[in-house]
């Protein structure tokens, strides 16, 4: 998993070519951190097709705006830079987030 932040954001996600998946997140967001031993797995099974990131939105706040991350968590597919997918909130379960990550695995 890659940390993001507002630095490198740019360059491993909106620049970077093929699949990458966000995780949004926040350390207050309780459903974030059940999520993330999940994401983690699935960066082991999933990492040689599609790029795991993580980005803590408490760090950047704008950006995280700008990506239209409103409420959390979000787990967000990018593809070539452009961010074709997302499970959000409730939808939000290991299950969905398998099932996003299979669709374009």
């Amino acid at each position: 998993m890659i940390e993001l932040n507002k630095e490198n954001f740019e360059e491993e996600v909106l620049k970077a070519e093929g699949y990458v998946l966000v995780d949004f997140w926040g350390p207050t967001c309780e459903p974030c951190k059940a999520l993330m031993p999940h994401v983690e797995a699935y960066a082991e099974k999933y990492g040689d097709k599609i790029k795991f990131t993580s980005l803590d939105i408490t760090k950047a706040r704008r950006l995280a705006i700008s990506q239209k991350v409103l409420g959390l968590p979000v787990i967000a597919i990018y593809k070539d830079g452009e961010r074709i997918d997302a499970v959000v909130a409730d939808e939000a379960t290991p299950a969905s987030v398998e099932e996003l990550i299979k669709k374009y695995y």
